[in-house]
């Protein structure tokens, strides 16, 4: 085998270890991310659709529903994703399979030619009559070397095919372990798409009542965008006060604090944490997302959120997801009150608390309680919106809180 022929295979091995490793990979996090989402679905059925016993009205109904169908549509993509994966992986291992058996063959062939060569000039007599043969001390020395050399191949040749034989056995056992893992995701599947299409026709069916009424819905939405804009109008005034106030015992003038060095400390701290917060109830799921957006019933109406609405449940206790000092506790009209915790130059706000448990001026830790979430007694809805300010700037918590 010439040198540059073996470093082509050596580099084809290598490509293909390579490949096989992110592939592994990108199996484990679609794995994950399957395992997450099937948990998502058990929490949403335990948190919304298990008080069997209130009336939710027609329009909470639905929003609930869509909530269900877009965490089991994104289940069903990340399954087709694993099972799309494993077929690939599947070809690529009866690909290397096919190839080692022939490889091995071809071992076997040439060490069965071997072992009759070496039978047939396997005595002593023959070998010293090879050696003595020589016609000079030189030549019989590389004799010599050969006959050791060959022994050595031999065993080589022995070892190289007992390897192979392994190998065989270990892409054998990983392509049954693959189909079987295939043939299972398959199945899952088909139960996941079936539980959507029987909710997706009850969803139909509350749409078609909704439709009857969807002006007033319209104005019952843009009601409550209303009042969640004057609360965010208030958050928004009460961190600019904090910030002029911060401003002019330094004597200096801006829309971002002017940080101590502790404040300073702590900023840089919470930045350090971004993806690794903890979430601010310890069971819960986004129900509504940051930013602009369309209702998920009336899509013809948007709504604004400057961070985002979790659903948890009865008598959750809602907890700062870092260390900090309360800001302010704001009781708006007609709402329930909300926490604001500042963290350096950032900010965190706890929405739609039922009892509190802190007040202004407090110095709170990480996972420190600050109240409990507050329970919509006619719905049995319990639900926190929790937002994250850089200064006055909202961020999207997803961004920031652990898997979120």
């Amino acid at each position: 085998m010439s040198l540059r022929w073996a470093f082509l295979v050596s580099f084809l091995f290598l490509g293909l270890a390579l490949n096989a490793q992110t592939q592994s990979k990108r199996q484990q996090e679609l794995e994950a991310q399957r395992i997450r989402l099937k948990n998502e679905i058990k929490q949403i059925n335990t948190l919304l659709f298990s008080n069997t016993k209130k009336r939710k009205d027609v329009l909470t109904e639905v929003e609930d529903l869509t909530v269900k169908l877009n965490v089991r549509e994104a289940l069903i993509k990340v399954t087709n994703d694993q099972t799309n994966l494993l077929t690939r992986q599947i070809q690529v291992n009866e690909r290397q399979i096919t190839q080692q058996r022939k490889e091995l063959q071809i071992l076997k062939e040439d060490y069965a030619r071997m072992i009759q060569h070496s039978y047939a000039s396997k005595s002593l007599q023959n070998r010293l009559m090879f050696l003595f043969s020589s016609e000079s001390f030189l030549q019989a020395y590389k004799r010599l070397q050969y006959l050791k050399q060959y022994t050595q191949f031999r065993k080589k040749q022995g070892v190289a095919i007992a390897e192979k034989t392994q190998l065989l056995q270990q892409l054998n056992s990983t392509l049954i372990e693959e189909k079987k893992k295939k043939q299972e995701l398959i199945t899952e599947n088909r139960e996941v798409q079936a539980a959507l299409k029987k909710e997706q026709k009850n969803q139909e069916s509350l749409v078609a009542r909704l439709r009857k009424t969807e002006r007033t819905l319209a104005a019952q939405i843009a009601k409550k965008e209303q009042q969640a804009r004057e609360i965010d109008k208030e958050i928004d005034r009460l961190i600019r006060e904090a910030i002029s106030i911060s401003n002019k015992a330094a004597g200096k003038t801006g829309n971002s604090f002017e940080l101590t060095p502790e404040a300073k400390l702590i900023a840089a701290n919470f930045e350090a944490n971004k993806g690794r917060l903890p979430w601010p109830v310890e069971k819960g799921i986004v129900i509504q997302g940051f930013g602009r957006q369309p209702h998920p019933v009336v899509k013809t109406t948007y709504i604004q959120s400057n961070g985002v609405t979790l659903a948890t449940e009865t008598g959750a206790t809602v907890r700062a997801v870092f260390e900090g000092e309360v800001m302010s506790v704001v009781t708006y009209k007609g709402s329930n009150p909300s926490v604001l915790i500042r963290h350096g130059n950032y900010i965190t706000v706890y929405k739609n608390l039922g009892k509190l448990y802190v007040k202004k001026g407090d110095k709170v830790k990480a996972k420190q309680e600050i109240g409990i979430a507050f329970t919509n007694q006619q719905s049995g809805k319990t639900q926190v919106q929790f937002s994250i300010f850089n200064n006055v700037k909202p961020l999207n918590p997803k961004g920031w809180v652990y898997q979120m």
